[in-house]
């Protein structure tokens, strides 16, 4: 089960109700952070889902409305006693970012672990789950995420059996540990059947729309994707800003198969993001705009 709240929904300037980019992903009681936009502790205040359990941060890039909010999460931490390394992920200049504000919170109880992702863009993971990053297309370095909750095979007893494995021995072998007893191996895979497929969600704000959106979403489970504009007029801007109008946004999906479509990271100038819906609607019709607060639970597809 893997739950998702987006904490702020909002691009370039926060409004009375509707805080800077941040997605809040939970997986086993452990969770972490897509953008830390200003504001965003209050969002996790808000939400109640814990402060305390959030391992690690993923940046998308370095504009304000993505990071502003890190020194306050950073002290909130600090003022809650963490202990635990605290993991945050970014492209290239992370370091620079991350030291300039640090100015303003200096002293932390916990030890914080930078990882900038450079040349390589290589799968990691955390919280249980599989992290792909990938670049995206907004004028600056800026990442997309690629988030799998990978689902263990099921126990198969007759397998078992089969491969003569002692009983006492199952449950280590369920676990994924390999076990030798009486100068015999036993692998996962004596007990084990076929994979089972886990869940996926791909992430990704401030980009003009590139092929790697849908093809690391293919068939995915849930989409995140900007709506920075609605309206067609606006096609001009969101070329010079490197941002997706909705239409643009629910092609990806259509092209990715995606279960269904968030949009989210709305421009100021759109005071009420379902007007602009049935232009995305109309290319993939499993598609809702976000609110702040608002959740959702995906869980393993039912056999």
């Amino acid at each position: 089960m893997l739950d998702l709240c987006t904490l702020g929904t909002g691009g370039t300037m926060p409004l009375p109700d509707r805080a800077l980019s941040s997605l809040y992903v939970r997986v086993g009681g452990r969770s972490l952070l897509i953008d830390c936009g200003e504001g965003t502790q209050v969002g996790v205040q808000k939400l109640g889902w814990g402060m305390q359990c959030i391992d690690g941060i993923l940046i998308s890039h370095y504009h304000a409305d993505h990071v502003s909010g890190l020194p306050g999460m950073l002290l909130a931490l600090t003022k809650a006693q963490r202990q635990e390394p605290l993991h945050i992920y970014g492209p290239v200049g992370l370091p620079y970012i991350v030291g300039g504000l640090r100015v303003i919170a200096p002293q932390l109880t916990f030890p914080l672990v930078l990882h900038e992702l450079k040349d390589d863009l290589s799968p990691f993971h955390i919280i249980g789950l599989e992290v792909t990053p990938f670049a995206l297309d907004h004028g600056m370095p800026c990442l997309g995420w690629r988030l799998h909750l990978p689902r263990a095979a099921a126990f198969d007893p007759v397998k078992a059996r089969a491969a003569g494995v002692p009983v006492p021995l199952w449950k280590q072998l369920q676990r994924g540990e390999t076990v030798t007893e009486n100068g015999v191996t036993y692998t996962p895979a004596d007990v084990l059947g076929a994979p089972r497929p886990g869940i996926t969600v791909l992430c990704a704000t401030d980009t003009r729309p590139v092929e790697a959106i849908a093809e690391m979403g293919f068939r995915c489970d849930m989409m995140i994707l900007e709506g920075m504009y609605g309206a067609e007029e606006k096609y001009p801007l969101a070329v010079k800003n490197h941002h997706m109008l909705f239409r643009e946004a629910a092609a990806l999906a259509r092209d990715a198969e995606a279960g269904q479509l968030v949009l989210t990271h709305f421009s100021t100038s759109i005071e009420t993001p379902e007007e602009f819906l049935p232009n995305a609607t109309a290319v993939f019709p499993d598609t809702v705009c976000a609110t702040d607060g608002q959740t959702w639970t995906l869980r393993y597809p039912q056999e």
